[in-house]
């Protein structure tokens, strides 16, 4: 086994529409737990299952910046550090962000090999998935560009393909050179590739040297490496975050690593991954992957279901009863329900994308926001009012602000909170509350060893998230 150094690169971007009302753009399906409410999130996981590799260190994480606190305190409840948070001021493609973990990974005058990973995946057989994990270590010892083949068991249009030059099958750990890579093909395309073993399933799964994938993102687009080396130099550090250079990266070509390099250079590997993999892109999939009752159905949460087939029922909060339904997939959140065909599951994409197109905030939002100092959850509310409940971890504290149309009450339900109100600090416990007079400056803290948690009524002409005024921030937050 090799000695270099490696360093994980997890990909945290991504809206997993398909996995909507569950997943949606203000908390996407990686940082959720999808195969049970009781298990790490999807991110947590793809970090845990790399623990056993020698020689690793602190992953790289690229994400946006709308989604760093949620990366950084899931990151840090697995207790680990991270080697850098990296904050895409927007999405462009795999290989920009590529580019610039494989420059980072190098700023300590090392040559380490990373490992891309998505953040997304299920893997469910993590022995498996280790050993070839390794094989592909030894593959890019050799200065080999390696990818990993998921070989076909369906016909599958909602997934990449990779044509590879020799047959690919399990128990080949060599793998074979990359001919093509192939986006997702239709139906009766998709159903030739099965049948042949040159072609499998693309896992998105990478690992390099940070020097030789350097070197071939230059040779075919050196104008990429120059804007991502410029992303960096130009960068600021914020907290735990590095947030990269918008008008250099907005320069970057948006462009897959797969079309970018894999499928032009002469080093590209594809290695066979046998280990239970999936993307879990649609909820089709997540009935595949989930343990079945007697008739096929799938049951999570609050649900009864009778004389029903091949079904999946997941409930977060309200009773869902099935009566002689079969291939369905509902899924209950506390403002949405989505009832669909199992075999139409990947078109839930194009319902959240028309929910945009006609501003239904449902499509894109979840009522349960997070905040660096926890979250809150909107109730109920009306034109010139609104209910949330507020959960404050311990020891963090909102921003000092006001707001120029809403007053506010807090009413405490458990821990204990301390008020700042203009030059006043007061301190309330269970069931005390206070008044917050419109225009007046404030913050709230939880000074305790448990979470602080409170009713906040708002009232006003307008009680949109955009009327803050922030004074002071820890979180380095302007708006």
């Amino acid at each position: 086994m090799s000695f270099s150094r490696i360093i994980p690169v997890i990909l945290c971007g991504g809206s997993g529409s398909r996995l909507w009302p569950l997943s949606r753009h203000s908390y996407p399906k990686q940082f959720l737990s999808i195969t049970s409410s009781n298990e790490d999130s999807l991110l947590q996981k793809t970090i845990k299952r790399i623990f056993e590799i020698d020689n690793l260190s602190d992953p790289i994480l690229i994400c946006n910046e709308e989604h760093r606190f949620i990366v950084a305190e899931q990151v840090r409840e697995l207790g680990i550090n991270s080697h850098s948070i990296l904050l895409e001021p927007f999405g462009r493609n795999t290989a920009p962000a590529i580019t610039i973990a494989a420059l980072k990974a190098q700023i300590d005058g090392e040559d380490p090999i990373i490992i891309v990973l998505s953040s997304d995946h299920e893997i469910l057989n993590k022995e498996n998935f280790i050993d070839s994990i390794n094989s592909g270590v030894k593959q890019a010892n050799q200065n080999k560009l390696v990818t990993f083949g998921i070989i076909p068991s369906s016909p599958e249009t909602g997934y990449g393909y990779i044509k590879s030059e020799s047959p690919l099958n399990i128990d080949n750990k060599e793998g074979s050179k990359i001919l093509e890579f192939i986006e997702k093909p239709n139906l009766e395309i998709a159903k030739k590739f099965v049948k042949d073993d040159h072609y499998s399933w693309n896992s998105g799964i990478f690992i390099f040297k940070s020097s030789v994938i350097i070197d071939e993102i230059n040779k075919f687009h050196p104008e990429l490496v120059d804007n991502c080396k410029t992303c960096l130099e130009q960068s600021e550090y914020d907290l735990d975050f590095q947030r990269i250079n918008a008008k250099s990266f907005e320069k970057c070509p948006a462009i897959s690593i797969d079309v970018a390099v894999m499928e032009k250079t002469a080093k590209g590997f594809v290695l066979p991954l046998n280990a239970g993999w999936s993307d879990i892109g649609s909820w089709g999939k997540v009935w595949e992957i989930l343990n079945k009752d007697k008739n096929g159905n799938v049951l999570q949460g609050k649900t009864f279901i009778k004389n029903s087939k091949n079904c999946l029922l997941k409930s977060d909060h309200r009773l869902i009863v099935g009566l002689g339904i079969q291939d369905l997939i509902i899924v209950e959140t506390s403002d949405a329900i989505l009832v669909s065909n199992k075999n139409q599951s990947q078109e839930v994409k194009n319902i959240v994308q028309e929910l945009k197109d006609n501003n239904i905030a449902e499509g894109q939002k979840h009522l349960k926001t997070f905040r660096p100092w926890g979250h809150y959850i909107s109730t109920v509310e009306g034109s010139r009012w609104q209910v949330k409940l507020i959960y404050v971890k311990p020891s963090e504290k909102t921003s000092l602000q006001m707001h120029h149309h809403r007053s506010e009450h807090w009413i405490v339900v458990s821990g204990t909170a301390e008020v700042e109100i203009d030059d006043k600090l007061i301190v309330l416990s269970e069931n005390q509350s206070t008044y917050i007079p419109l225009g007046s400056k404030h913050r709230l803290s939880n000074p305790g060893k448990i979470p602080l948690v409170l009713i906040e009524v708002q009232s006003g002409a307008y009680v949109g998230e955009d009327d803050i005024v922030r004074f002071e921030d820890k979180y380095g937050r302007d708006k």
